[in-house]
């Protein structure tokens, strides 16, 4: 008997690929030039400005803008005045302690750098000056840290090179030993003010600034601390 004849499958429909129309974004590259372009105007700027910053911080005195003054050895400098006060000028052994002390021997007075301050000090309760003609060794020369004639306390800064000065280099010039304890070879509790507020530390270190008023006391201190002092007054 013959067999039938088998009918075929209908073809299996195929399903087209589907087509994105929207195209795949592309990952920005790290790093293009214009990123790069703008980093370094970016950079450019902040650099720029920090410059600015450091530029007006110093020109304005920013943190003091100068070194400290190296702390004034007075194991070093000959001459010193021993005794009870009074204490002299003393500039017959000046020229020996300028080297020490890291001043100069000046014509004129210098400029660059031209600031007063005022000095009381007392020593067991008895005021103490501070004479005319300290740091000046008469027709000879002057120093940076010195006295003028007429002007007892007054201390006059006038420097022709911008550093710093101290305390401890005036006394230095004058040629009476200051420590935390001790003025001359006078010693027991000292204290010391600035403009009426009291300060600790070694007053030797103190930098001297524009118009302060320095006060110290070796024993009894006074009874008004001074906070100010008319420097108008003298012209200055």
């Amino acid at each position: 008997m013959a067999k039938k004849a088998r009918t075929p499958a209908p073809p299996r429909p195929v399903q087209a690929p589907k087509r994105r129309d929207t195209p795949k974004r592309r990952k920005p590259t790290t790093g293009s030039g214009q990123d790069r372009r703008l980093w370094w105007i970016g950079g450019g700027a902040l650099a720029a400005v920090v410059a600015v910053a450091v530029i007006l911080f110093v020109a304005l005195g920013g943190g003091g803008g100068l070194k400290a003054p190296k702390p004034v050895d007075f194991s070093t400098l000959p001459g010193l005045q021993t005794g009870p006060p009074p204490w002299g000028p003393n500039f017959a052994t000046l020229p020996d302690r300028l080297a020490p002390l890291g001043l100069d021997q000046l014509g004129a007075e210098g400029q660059v750098i031209h600031i007063h301050q005022y000095l009381y000090l007392y020593v067991n309760g008895k005021r103490v000056t501070a004479p005319p003609n300290i740091g000046i060794y008469p027709g000879a020369f002057l120093t940076q840290l010195h006295v003028h004639p007429l002007e007892a306390n007054i201390i006059h800064v006038e420097s022709p090179t911008k550093r710093n000065f101290s305390l401890g280099e005036f006394f230095g010039v004058w040629g009476v030993r200051l420590s935390p304890t001790c003025v001359s070879d006078q010693c027991g509790t000292l204290q010391w003010w600035v403009n009426g507020v009291k300060e600790t530390g070694n007053p030797a270190d103190l930098v001297l600034k524009q118009h302060d008023v320095i006060t110290i006391a070796l024993g009894k201190p006074p009874a008004l601390i001074p906070k100010s002092f008319d420097f108008g007054r003298v012209g200055l």
